[in-house]
């Protein structure tokens, strides 16, 4: 019989799935605003706990295998289950590809300069790896998880700690070129920065089926795991930004590397290297199940061909894992090129809004459920989460928008195999 994961397997899955690059570059992106990048935290950390308490309560109604289309095919119907479990699962493994990367790119220091050829080698060796681990069992890949998490939550109580000493308010200031722009479209613009370390709030919900006693056990380690992560963040950016000037700090690449050599001096960037690495590492792992788990529970329900569907003698979907394995190598391929840094960039962007139509979704659902029931506390959870994913879609430029669209229209070309399976 194959093993479960308890609730430490799973909070870790929400850590791992949220805490990842945007840890180490967001303090540089954020440093222009002044104070008004920890009020970004602050605001992005409590629409995604109200996201989290969402899905929470979704999968306390659905404790099933796939997460967002589970609840959407129950509520709204099969086609609109499918569409968006479609789109998230395109989604979760496009994205991942970015992690892909940067765990390679960010052992630069201890590596020095590499070809292209040796640089693509490492990266097919990671994925090779991390598709391997989440082949043998989940059980075993949730494990797995855990102990990067602890790994790399670390450095992010150490640094704050270490850093304290030589913190100065001084150096948090709004940059001359934001002076004159409004404060309401200068919180909304750090928000929507913010809230790109929140993405995959979600994730802990698509293995339920894998998960011991999964209307609890989920539940409680998505809202703790989100409010633990909210934290982390606002403190190692908090920190970092009250260490480095505000101009100095706009332009640095390596935040988390200057502030600790602003405090221990040179010869730490090999250290950070290998801490940055194993968090994008973790959270490889963890959208490699995730992926996983969303596939399986489409193909479930017929929404996907039932080679989708196959497991091991662990319970593992092994070629599940395979297919968002090797559908990433192509789009690794394609950062080869010379304007690496715009191409991740264009991936997290679309990624992220195609993640906030799905979790918009998620909240339409939500709101139906508990106003047919008059639960009118939850309702207002809902409404407020419901307008917080609108506002961070509606702030998007037309071309993200059109492509995280695209995730969903794509769909069209699997209704033959959709309508093949529902016949059976």
């Amino acid at each position: 019989m194959a093993k479960k994961m308890g609730f430490w397997s799973v909070l870790s899955i929400v850590f791992g799935s949220q805490i990842g690059s945007g840890i180490f570059v967001l303090p540089s992106s954020l440093a222009p605003y002044g104070f008004l990048g920890i009020l970004g935290w602050c605001l992005a950390g409590l629409g995604a706990i109200m996201l989290a308490m969402v899905f929470a309560e979704l999968c306390t109604r659905f404790p099933q295998t796939g997460g967002p289309h589970k609840y959407v095919q129950i509520v709204f119907g099969r086609m609109f289950g499918f569409y968006v479990g479609w789109a998230y699962w395109l989604v979760s493994w496009v994205s991942s590809t970015v992690l892909v990367v940067l765990s390679v790119s960010y052992l630069s220091p201890i590596m020095g300069t590499i070809s292209p050829i040796l640089t693509f080698i490492l990266e097919m060796s990671l994925l090779a790896a991390v598709c391997v681990l989440n082949c043998k069992s989940v059980e075993l890949s949730g494990r797995v998880e855990l102990v990067l998490t602890l790994m790399k939550f670390i450095p992010f109580i150490v640094v704050p700690a270490v850093i304290a000493g030589n913190f100065d308010a001084s150096n948090i200031a709004l940059a001359p070129e934001h002076a004159s722009t409004s404060i309401l479209e200068l919180i909304t613009a750090v928000t929507v920065l913010c809230f790109w370390g929140f993405i995959g709030v979600e994730c802990a919900t698509t293995p339920a089926g894998a998960v011991k006693n999964p209307e609890k056990t989920i539940p409680n380690a998505i809202i703790a795991g989100t409010c633990g992560v909210a934290v982390v963040y606002l403190i190692n950016s908090v920190s970092i930004m009250g260490v480095i000037p505000e101009a100095q700090l706009a332009v640095c690449n390596a935040p988390f590397v200057d502030a600790i050599e602003i405090v221990l001096g040179k010869n730490i960037s090999i250290l950070l290297s290998i801490i940055a690495s194993i968090v994008c590492i973790g959270t490889l792992n963890a959208w490699t199940l995730t992926s996983a788990q969303i596939s399986l529970g489409l193909a479930q329900d017929g929404l996907l061909p039932k080679i989708f569907a196959k497991k091991n003698s662990s319970g593992s979907p092994y070629a599940s894992v395979i297919i968002s394995c090797v559908g990433m190598l192509p789009i690794i391929l394609l950062t080869k090129s010379d304007n690496f840094s715009s191409q991740i960039n264009c991936i997290i962007d679309f990624s992220v809004k195609a993640f906030l139509m799905i979790y918009m979704i998620c909240c339409l659902v939500f709101l139906k459920e508990v106003i047919r029931e008059r639960m009118v506390g939850k309702a207002i959870i809902g409404i407020i989460a419901a307008a917080f994913c609108l506002l961070m879609i509606v702030e998007s430029t037309l071309s993200s928008l059109l492509i995280a669209a695209a995730f969903f229209i794509s769909g069209v070309f699997m209704l033959p195999f959709v309508k093949k399976e529902h016949e059976k």
